[in-house]
């Protein structure tokens, strides 16, 4: 598979020796350069995502979307960018001006930091640390204090019960996504993101294969941990129209207002990314050890393959957003300090085991299935015992307002 990384090394080398640029005047060029590059692709992207948002919300509402500007509808983006482009920025009154200003700078920040660690290919990465997950999860959380100095600043009572639903959820929900990732890690021996994309190359070498079932399950706390993280639906609580007209950006308006709607799409497609290059191998093609098919598959370049398994993500969250009603903040927090957190943490010692004892095969495969089965019988068991519980004091009260019926 062709290595990115040349032709970084190349352009190096032209700027230093073939041109004569000093190094201090290559490495400005260079930086100007990706900065560049990271400014198209966001906006290349971003325009890709909300067309797709909007037909995909049609499609499920047995609608058309967007048809009347240009063939297809394709220049609608375009219409509502310049739209968004020529608003007039107000600020409301008694606001916390640069707090108020400070806010959608954090979250752009937080999505393009984070987007800036996703390997689109073989060396084609722009920033790839030892612990590129670690600090990938650092700068992916500075979104979390934007949001929450949106509310803050914006003298909104609905703005501020929108930041605090808001910062719970993302926090939370955090606590799943790390250790999902840390399972990841745990498999593959590593925390550099390309090197556990490299780690699934092979035959059957993506991880929801090699990990098993408790990659799978992984797998799926991750893409639900993610998807709530990014304030999609159905966890769009911070953004619940019906409550909180539209929550902690509801005094914005042009750019400001523009700045967060263009991070919700980027952490859609991060979260969609990271969970190709995670668990579906992201660059790599899928092999199954038959030399004619692994060659077919290798001709397919791997920014195809990538891109291919982010937009299938990508597709699926919006399908789950249009399909599933909105949760309640309790159901949300619920979901993850009762179900969603005790099973990752359950899963990556149950990772950690199989991987310490050498049991990645089929024995760690069927040691795995076993302990699921077992924590699934655990969990039904506690609820059908407290559903018991729940139900005879139902009937206690039933008996004894019918006894007071009679009684009258």
């Amino acid at each position: 598979m062709f290595d990115f990384s040349l032709i970084t090394i190349w352009f190096n080398d032209l700027l230093l020796n073939t041109i004569g640029c000093p190094e201090w005047l290559a490495i400005l060029i260079e930086c100007v350069i990706v900065g560049l590059l990271i400014i198209v692709g966001y906006a290349l992207l971003a325009i890709a995502l909300i067309f797709m948002e909007r037909k995909v919300c049609a499609y499920f509402q047995c609608r058309l979307g967007p048809m009347r500007v240009g063939p297809w509808g394709l220049l609608q983006v375009f219409a509502d960018v310049l739209k968004m482009l020529i608003k007039e920025i107000f600020v409301v009154d008694k606001a916390d001006k640069l707090l108020y200003a400070l806010a959608p700078v954090l979250v752009i920040i937080g999505s393009i930091g984070a987007f800036a660690f996703l390997p689109w290919n073989k060396g084609a990465v722009i920033l790839d640390f030892n612990v590129g997950i670690f600090l990938y999860t650092a700068l992916s959380a500075i979104g979390v204090i934007g949001v929450f100095i949106a509310g803050w600043s914006s003298n909104n009572k609905y703005g501020v019960v929108s930041a605090m639903r808001g910062a719970v959820q993302m926090i939370s929900y955090e606590m799943s996504l790390g250790l999902c990732l840390i399972t990841a890690c745990i498999l593959t021996g590593t925390m550099q993101i390309s090197g556990i994309v490299e780690a699934q190359s092979g035959p059957f070498g993506w991880l929801i294969f090699q990990g098993h079932v408790p990659a799978v399950i992984a797998f799926f706390i991750f893409l639900i941990a993610g998807n709530a993280e990014a304030n999609r639906g159905p966890f769009d609580l911070a953004e619940a129209e019906s409550e909180l007209t539209a929550g902690y950006h509801t005094e914005y308006s042009g750019m400001g207002f523009g700045f967060y709607y263009l991070a919700e799409f980027l952490n859609l497609f991060i979260v969609a990314g990271m969970t190709s290059l995670m668990f579906l191998g992201g660059w790599c093609p899928i092999h199954i050890g038959v030399e004619a098919f692994d060659a077919v598959m290798d001709l397919i370049p791997g920014i195809v393959w990538f891109l291919g398994k982010a937009f299938a993500m990508v597709w699926l969250l919006m399908w789950i957003k249009w399909t599933f009603p909105r949760l309640r903040i309790d159901q949300i927090l619920n979901l993850e300090w009762k179900y969603l957190m005790p099973l990752a943490l359950f899963n990556l010692v149950l990772m950690t085991v199989c991987v310490a004892l050498g049991l990645t095969g089929i024995i760690g495969a069927s040691i795995a299935v076993a302990a699921v089965i077992i924590l699934l019988v655990a969990v039904i068991a506690i609820r059908a015992i407290k559903f018991r519980a729940t139900f005879a004091e139902a009937q206690k009260l039933v008996g004894a307002d019918i006894a007071t019926r009679t009684d009258k």
